[in-house]
């Protein structure tokens, strides 16, 4: 199988920079292919830069006490595992081994542009959400004694952006990494996280914040900005 997949990603090669040939479609080149993984290997690292501090500072400073509601369960614990994986685990086996690369395949150089701008409103996306919640940040929706309903910055217009950053991640990894099962794990991985963790999230805010998140809700949208007629 394997064999089969590097011939035909040799002919699409081939088919992609002949000189001869009338098709315009130019396959990622060797360099332009470190290059990509670079960038994409550059774009997990600022991730976890922004992650690190606030993870930090919940870790030292979050007391049991604090906390009134906590939707940590091991369904969501394994949900969140499925998505680490296939947003940073299997690229980083992708990356450093060799053992996925029989599923490499041809794609526009252009493609891999579209990923590095992808990935660096993602990580942009992602600073200002981490900005916006400060010590609120939790990597779970964890409730505390003092929690305020937080509507400024990013959050003014958008009710997840850290989700929506992590979407704009998953594409990009789709578009950076030309390989069937490292490119689109990110995408396959987080989209069950997201489709139970962000309903469960949004009835616990409801819950705790009544009529003033129901409000913040009509306002905005859940991954892009709503634009009221």
């Amino acid at each position: 199988m394997s064999g089969f997949v590097l011939k035909i990603n040799r002919i699409c090669v081939y088919l992609c920079t002949n000189k001869n040939s009338e098709l315009i479609l130019i396959s990622y080149p060797t360099r332009s292919r470190k290059i990509f993984k670079f960038l994409f290997f550059v774009g997990l690292v600022i991730q976890e830069l922004i992650r690190l501090p606030h993870q930090r500072r919940r870790t030292q400073n979050q007391k049991p006490d604090e906390v009134i509601d906590d939707t940590l369960t091991l369904p969501h614990v394994l949900l969140d595992k499925l998505a680490f994986g296939g947003l940073e685990v299997v690229p980083a086996f992708y990356l450093f081994t060799p053992w996925l690369h029989f599923a490499d395949y041809a794609l526009p150089t252009w493609v891999g542009w579209v990923g590095v701008l992808l990935l660096g409103l993602a990580l942009g996306l992602l600073w200002r959400a981490h900005q916006a919640l400060g010590r609120q940040w939790s990597a779970t929706l964890a409730i505390q004694t003092e929690h305020t309903l937080v509507m400024h910055g990013v959050y003014r217009s958008i009710r997840h952006p850290i989700y929506a950053a992590l979407w704009l991640a998953a594409i990009a990894q789709a578009c950076l990494l030309p390989n069937w099962v490292a490119g689109f794990a990110g995408l396959l991985c987080f989209l069950p996280l997201y489709l139970v963790r962000v309903p469960q999230e949004e009835q616990s805010m409801v819950s705790h914040f009544g009529e003033a998140y129901r409000s913040y809700m009509a306002r905005t949208g859940r991954l892009l900005p709503r634009f009221d007629k």
